[in-house]
C-alpha cells in the first residue's frame, strides 16, 4: 500500500510539476488541479440543482444593471487580450504556420505566458453568463452546447496555461477573444432596454463568426501534420475533434434558431391580406402557442 501511495505521488509530481511550466506553475489555480475542479463542480452543481431548486418558487432576477457592466467588463477583457496576442504575437513575431513555445524569461516570452493566463481567468468569469441564466429563470438558455462549452474552456485554457503558455496554440484564444467582443458587445446593448432592440438584427451572424472561427481553428492547428517546428503535435488529436464538434453544435443551434424563426417570419407574411393580418389564420397558431 506504501508502495502505491509512493508511485501515486510520484506519478502527480511529474505530470503536475515536472512537466509544467515552471514560469507559471507557481501562478494563482494553477499550481494543483484542484481548484479549478472544485470551481466547476460547484458551477455544475448550482447551474444543474441548487439554482434550479433556489429559483423554482420566486420569481426571475431583473439584474439590469449587473449585465450591463458584466458584459462590458468582458468586451474589455476579450479587446486587451485580443491586441495583446495581435501586439505581442501575431502580428510581430509569431510565424502563421507553425511557432513553438519561448520557454524563456524574456519580456516578450513573458508577456505571452501572461496573456495566457488572463485568457484561462476570463474563461472562470464567463461562467456567470449560466448563473445570471439560472438567476433570471432562463433554462431555455442553458443547452448542451452552453454547458459544454463553459465547462471545457476553462479545463483546456487551464492547460495552456500550466504546460503550453504560448505559441501556436495561442491563435485559437486570439480568434475567441475577437469573437467575444462581438457577441458581450451584443449582450451589453441587448440588456440596455427594449429601446436598442432595433439595432440588434445582426444576432444571427454571431453564431456565423463562432463557426467561422473553428473552422479558422481547425486549419491552423492541422499545418502541425506537416510542419515541425517543436511545439507538440499530439495537441491536434485534442483541438482537431474539439473543433469539428464545436462547428457541429453551433451549425445545429443555428439551424434550430434561425431556421424556426425564418419560418415564423414566413408564415407572418403570408397571413398578411392588403396590410391587414388576417386574424383567422393567426388563432390556430396562437392556440397551438398556447398548448
Amino acid at each position: 500500500m506504501a508502495l502505491y501511495n509512493n508511485t501515486l505521488t510520484t506519478y502527480y509530481d511529474y505530470l503536475f510539476n515536472d512537466m509544467a511550466d515552471p514560469r507559471t506553475n507557481d501562478w494563482f489555480l494553477i499550481g494543483s488541479p484542484m481548484p479549478g475542479i472544485t470551481l466547476l463542480g460547484a458551477y455544475l452543481y448550482f447551474v444543474l440543482s441548487a439554482g434550479p431548486r433556489y429559483m423554482r418558487h420566486r420569481k426571475p432576477f431583473e439584474l439590469t444593471n449587473v449585465l450591463i457592466f458584466y458584459n462590458f467588463v468582458q468586451v474589455l477583457i476579450s479587446t486587451w487580450i485580443f491586441w495583446e496576442g495581435l501586439d505581442g504575437a501575431w502580428l510581430r513575431n509569431y510565424s502563421w504556420r507553425c511557432e513553438p513555445v519561448d520557454t524563456s524569461n524574456s519580456p516578450q516570452a513573458l508577456r505571452i505566458a501572461r496573456g495566457v493566463y488572463i485568457y484561462f481567468l476570463a474563461k472562470l468569469t464567463e461562467l456567470l453568463d449560466t448563473v445570471f441564466f439560472v438567476l433570471r429563470k432562463k433554462d431555455r438558455q442553458i443547452t448542451f452546447l452552453h454547458m459544454y462549452h463553459h465547462t471545457v474552456m476553462p479545463m483546456v485554457s487551464w492547460g495552456a496555461t500550466k504546460y503550453f503558455p504560448g505559441g501556436h496554440g495561442t491563435f485559437i484564444g486570439v480568434i475567441n477573444s475577437f469573437v467575444h467582443i462581438i457577441m458581450y458587445f451584443y449582450y451589453m446593448m441587448a440588456a440596455m432596454g427594449p429601446q436598442y432592440q432595433k439595432y440588434l438584427w445582426w444576432k444571427k451572424y454571431i453564431t456565423t463568426l463562432q463557426m467561422g472561427q473553428f473552422c479558422l481553428a481547425f486549419l491552423h492547428s492541422f499545418q502541425l501534420l506537416f510542419y515541425d517546428c517543436g511545439y507538440p503535435r499530439w495537441t491536434v488529436f485534442l483541438t482537431l475533434p474539439n473543433a469539428i464538434f464545436f462547428y457541429y453544435l453551433f451549425n445545429d443551434f443555428y439551424a434550430k434558431a434561425y431556421s424556426a424563426y425564418n419560418k415564423t417570419q414566413s408564415v407572418q407574411e403570408k397571413s398578411m391580406s392588403n396590410g391587414k393580418v388576417v386574424e383567422e389564420k393567426q388563432k390556430p397558431h396562437n392556440k397551438e402557442k398556447d398548448a
